[in-house]
């Protein structure tokens, strides 16, 4: 398995490979490749974002935010994505359990994502790593969103 690693400028064109790959795998047709990669440099230098890679065959995006709840940041686990050659080799579980780490080790107090509720083995690996599909009761949590014109 390849050692998870952070991504660094020099590592664009992996990142954006497989960031058009994750987009694939959805069957979507967007962002475009040149989106992606646009956008990619310009967090690949951000420092509230870290790529996290394994290899040509995964990756973890992390988003770092301060938190007035918790007076610390909070950690966004934006993407994992591992190609279908990969899938079962441990290298989800290595990645988002990297991630958890970093967000650790940076002083996050909470890690959150969202997920598809139709990917149940996305799930299931989160649910073994610690994550709680409901985490914010009473009540149900939603994931709301609307695009800006």
């Amino acid at each position: 398995m390849p050692e998870i690693r952070t991504a660094g400028p020099e590592d664009l064109e992996t990142v954006t490979a497989l960031l058009a790959a994750f987009r694939d795998w959805w069957d979507s047709t967007t962002p475009s490749d040149e989106t992606f990669r646009t956008t990619a440099a310009k967090l690949l230098e951000d420092p509230n974002t870290v790529f996290l890679l394994a290899g040509t065959d995964g990756l973890a995006q992390l988003r770092f935010r301060l938190s007035a709840w918790t007076g610390t940041e909070d950690c966004w686990l934006e993407d994992v994505y591992v190609r279908d050659s990969a899938r079962g080799t441990g290298l989800g579980k290595a990645l988002v359990q990297t991630a958890i780490d970093r967000a650790r080790a940076r002083g996050c107090k909470r890690i959150e994502l969202d997920v598809n509720e139709t990917n149940t083995g996305a799930i299931g690996l989160y649910s073994s790593l610690g994550f709680k599909v409901e985490p914010k009761p009473p009540g149900r949590t939603l994931f709301l969103g609307q695009k800006l014109t």
